[in-house]
């Protein structure tokens, strides 16, 4: 099985039907999508669907299986053809992610998924730990820094509803002690308390 992960697409071209990654790689992907998705729910409970999505983007990216393909070797393992391996083949970022997701889907198949999914997260934590933090909304960034500075929670007043019954918008003020008053405006009151 691992000889076929490492095994490159350019290598039928030398000996007719040989058993190479591609329907591997295919797998592994799979595998790889569903345990950074299953990681980054857990990490941060609180992400958003868009959050989500783009810090999984970040993470099974071709580029991110090429660091980890570079970083595991598997350049000097991979069993290329000729004019490949001459052309560069065993440095390029599209072969050394195939052949990354290949491996995953090898590990899959020979050892079931938990297996699969702790190799994913001890080889991808170097790169999720550079993730930046979730952005949280105005209103929960503004309580932890009063928080952090020792203050009362801000206190947020509706001071204004103005325009027609199917579009009204809202003033809000926040207060806090010490502090000169914030005003935001929305759609809503929610949307009001997220602008000041």
């Amino acid at each position: 099985m691992l000889q076929r992960a490492l095994t490159h697409a350019s290598k039928r071209t030398e000996k007719g039907k040989v058993l190479d990654n591609e329907r591997l790689e295919f797998l592994g992907d799979r595998v790889l999508a569903l345990a950074i998705a299953e990681l980054l729910i857990e990490r941060d409970p609180l992400a958003n669907e868009g959050e989500l999505a783009r810090r999984f983007n970040r993470l099974v990216r071709r580029e991110s299986c090429a660091r980890v393909g570079r970083d595991l070797g598997l350049g000097t393992a991979l069993v290329l053809s000729v004019s490949e391996a001459d052309s560069g083949g065993r440095e390029k970022d599209t072969i050394l992610a195939d052949a990354c997701e290949a491996l995953l889907a090898a590990v899959f198949l020979e050892a079931g998924f938990p297996v699969a999914r702790e190799v994913i997260r001890r080889l991808w934590s170097p790169m999720v730990e550079k993730l930046p933090a979730v952005a949280t909304d105005a209103k929960s960034a503004l309580q932890e820094w009063a928080q952090g500075q020792g203050l009362a929670l801000p206190e947020y007043v509706e001071v204004e509803r103005h325009g027609p019954d199917h579009a009204p918008r809202f003033t809000s003020e926040v207060r806090i002690a010490g502090r000169k008053p914030a005003r935001g405006e929305g759609a809503n009151k929610r949307a009001a308390e997220q602008r000041p």
